[in-house]
């Protein structure tokens, strides 16, 4: 009951007009990255975080999740209307979105993914609604041991369930804890790797590294593409919404099971890509017609949407609950939170109630709000997509140095912030994920530290890993996600014989 009055109590904080403002700006920020190939939820986030360190927590993180919410809603208009997915999610969704427009019917397959975006986001809401004060009452349990176990399980996670080659993920990860090294030690006061460099003293600042790993190297890719946007014209009219809205009963099993798919890949760091291509493939193989699937069928729409959205929502429970992120726009939004002075934790919904609880309403609201913008704006964001790309990289490129300018007001972060969009671009060309190393970057020291401490603790004993139930199951866990790739292949070879 307390839950629930503090959710009320956030709602009544969201319905001022300086929060609404906010929101609606957030959102139409969202769906106009969104829209561009090259940008999308994470680098947006990452572009527009130092935006808000003028604003309090709350309003921060209000507009920085509606960014989040739009360039969701936003990423299928370029895939249905222009065969381009906005998002790397959003390559499902041409399947069948793109022969919809091909056929006449763009503005019910727009409406059918904006639907089903809004029903995965209300399905991962509702379960970090109700699961996340669960996961936090074990917070009095957690010590320097607890905290390592649980940074452990996101680590070995990433190798285990990442649907990226193992040792390109391990490779991320570990440059990544190498660069979470550099500047002063935490523990001990010395420094390290800072090559007598007094910009390295306080160490590689993660918003200067993020915007230059996801907006820099976006840009230097969509250069070297040379997009061409050609695409089909859309308007949505009352009439084919309420179609497809009526329609929406025969598929519930579709839109249950994909909502299904989605929260437990968020959860676990599956990511968004994997449960929408998952949720695709598991509606054409229960459909009855699986061949009319790539010709235009609705249901092919319905389902990756559905599916990467509630990845892309339910990925903030264990960022909140637990301080480890589901995803690479989770791990940004943390590094806000921790910029602002919170720790994303069990202790969060102990210390910080109302902001958390604020948070929640929030994404109820963004995601009612944002399926109206959308459905209504359509038109509008679709005729940005031909904006010549010469003239829209710039702007991308001069927001991105002076985002990375304000963090620190230093000229070496602009410096860094160029050197991480050539690793970036190089690790988008050979194929090494990034979300791994922004993994690594943001929670390297307070992995480290919690390591350290719990050996000072003990000793230097491993025991201490192990030395009571909740602590031993979590480092246990760990150890099987970490290897679980070996245990599938035995368990292959065993079924095969």
């Amino acid at each position: 009951m307390e839950a629930f009055g503090l959710l009320l109590h956030g709602f009544a904080v969201l319905l001022t007009w300086k929060t609404l403002v906010l929101m609606m700006v957030g959102l139409v920020l969202g769906i106009f990255v969104g829209v561009l190939p090259g940008l999308g939820g994470p680098n947006g986030v990452a572009i527009l975080l130092p935006l808000t360190f003028t604003m309090d927590p709350t309003s921060a993180i209000v507009m920085l999740s509606c960014i989040y919410w739009g360039a969701l809603f936003g990423g299928a208009i370029t895939s249905i209307l222009f065969n381009i997915p906005g998002e790397a999610w959003s390559v499902a969704t041409t399947f069948d979105g793109y022969p919809m427009a091909q056929q006449g019917r763009a503005a019910e397959a727009l409406t059918a993914a904006f639907t089903s975006s809004f029903i995965g986001s209300l399905v991962a809401v509702l379960l970090i609604t109700f699961l996340a004060p669960m996961i936090s009452s074990f917070a009095l349990k957690f010590g320097p041991p607890e905290f390592f176990a649980v940074y452990l399980l996101t680590f070995c996670s990433f190798v285990g369930l990442g649907r990226e080659a193992k040792h390109k993920t391990v490779i991320s990860m570990s440059l990544g804890l190498l660069l979470a090294g550099v500047g002063m030690d935490t523990v001990s006061g010395n420094l390290r790797m800072t090559f007598g460099s007094a910009d390295l003293l306080r160490g590689i600042n993660f918003l200067v590294a993020v915007i230059g790993l996801f907006g820099i190297s976006e840009i230097l890719l969509t250069m070297e593409e040379r997009l061409a946007l050609r695409g089909h014209a859309a308007s949505i009219s009352l009439r084919v919404v309420l179609g497809v809205w009526r329609d929406l009963p025969k598929y519930w099993v579709t839109l249950l099971r994909s909502s299904f798919i989605g929260c437990w890949l968020g959860i676990t760091p599956g990511g968004a890509i994997a449960a929408s291509f998952m949720g695709y493939n598991l509606a054409k193989r229960f459909a009855e017609e699986p061949e009319s699937f790539g010709k235009g069928r609705i249901e092919g729409v319905f389902a990756p949407e559905t599916a990467a959205h509630a990845s892309g929502t339910s990925a903030l429970l264990p960022m909140l609950a637990l301080g480890i992120p589901g995803s690479g726009t989770a791990a940004i939004l943390l590094g806000g939170l921790m910029v602002w002075g919170l720790n994303p934790g069990p202790l969060l919904f102990v210390e910080h109630k109302d902001f958390v609880w604020g948070l929640i309403a929030s994404m109820y609201l963004g995601n009612v709000v944002g399926l109206v913008l959308v459905l209504t704006t359509v038109p509008i964001f679709a005729s940005i997509l031909r904006v010549p790309f010469a003239a829209v990289a710039p702007m991308i490129v001069v927001s991105c140095a002076i985002g990375a300018y304000a963090i620190q007001n230093a000229m070496f972060d602009i410096w860094l912030m160029l050197g991480f969009g050539i690793v970036g671009y190089v690790f988008k060309k050979i194929g090494i994920p990034l979300a791994p190393f922004t993994l690594a970057l943001v929670l390297g020291n307070r992995a480290e530290d919690a390591f350290r401490l719990s050996m000072i603790g003990s000793g230097g004993d491993l025991k201490v890993f192990w030395s009571n139930g909740l602590v031993g199951s979590i480092t246990t866990l760990a150890i099987l996600l970490l290897f679980w790739p070996v245990f599938d292949r035995l368990r292959a070879k065993v079924a095969m014989r």
